[in-house]
């Protein structure tokens, strides 16, 4: 089951005294790219957050917040009184103002509020973990639904390449029985006599430069074989990403040997959707 490296996940945990936000947003990246915010108070559960990230979302660009609110009565902020103080009678020597907009002033200064780090009470923690756990659930269920969006998408280009091979293996005689006559014709013109022994080698030698039996061959078995590998239990963007590069070479090949009208243009409409193939698996984990 294939997955959408885009995803986003909330919760938000409700504790005695505040209020836990969690919020993870991921979008596509080559590797692991992961920003992490969350307060200093939680600064030791760092590695122990990451680890985790990185275990279920595997890949991506993350970004992963944690925001406390407190709703109850116990804060860790205090205002120092002492040095707010001090930062008044030290302004009134400066500027003339009320106590009121003096105070506004000094309580923006340095020092003048502190904020006492406790420990963290690992009962607590055990609730945070367990809330971001069922975020990165939230966020894995939404990368599951978002590729099984992208997978119908890639089942639909599959099938119209696979619908244009058949039409160029239906046109491939007529393409070389074209070739066969324009040859003939050519010879014809030169007015000269040929060999029809020698001509007919020739002309056999020539052809097989133009044969694509073996592009069609190979172009159809790499189309199975994306299908499959779509249906697999773990979602491998980059193997799609081999394939679907193996599919353009032998789509190519068939452009650059076809020297024939119709088919080239046949050849185009599966560039265009395998172009639109490869647009979206930079989006697969």
């Amino acid at each position: 089951m294939i997955q959408s490296m885009t995803g986003y996940g909330k919760s938000v945990l409700q504790l005695p005294t505040k209020k836990i936000s969690i919020e993870i947003k991921s979008l596509n990246s080559k590797s692991l790219d992961l920003n992490a915010r969350f307060p200093s108070q939680y600064r030791e559960k760092e590695l122990e957050i990451r680890k985790l990230i990185a275990s279920k979302l595997e890949r991506g660009k993350i970004d992963f917040s944690l925001f406390t609110e407190f709703t109850g009565e116990a804060t860790s902020t205090q205002i120092n009184k002492t040095i707010v103080r001090q930062y008044i009678n030290q302004l009134k020597d400066v500027v003339d103002g009320d106590e009121t907009e003096l105070l506004k002033m000094a309580i923006r200064l340095p020092d003048a509020v502190t904020t006492e780090r406790d420990d963290i009470d690992e009962g607590e923690w055990s609730l945070i973990a367990s809330e971001i756990a069922n975020t990165l659930e939230k966020i894995h269920q939404y990368r599951l639904d978002e590729g099984k969006v992208l997978e119908t998408e890639f089942i639909d280009r599959v099938q119209n390449i696979s619908g244009l091979l058949d039409k160029v293996i239906e046109m491939d005689p007529e393409r070389i029985e074209g070739v066969r006559e324009r040859l003939a014709k050519s010879v014809a013109e030169l007015k000269e006599k040929v060999d029809e022994n020698r001509f007919e080698q020739e002309l056999i030698f020539y052809i097989e430069k133009f044969d694509i039996t073996e592009e069609k061959l190979r172009l159809k078995n790499h189309l199975d074989y994306f299908l499959k590998a779509l249906k697999s239990d773990d979602s491998n963007g980059k193997k799609l990403g081999f394939i679907g590069q193996e599919m353009g070479r032998e789509i190519n090949t068939i452009g650059s040997k076809s020297n024939y009208a119709p088919m080239q243009k046949l050849v185009v409409q599966m560039k265009d959707e395998l172009e639109k193939i490869k647009e979206q698996l930079l989006n697969i984990l």
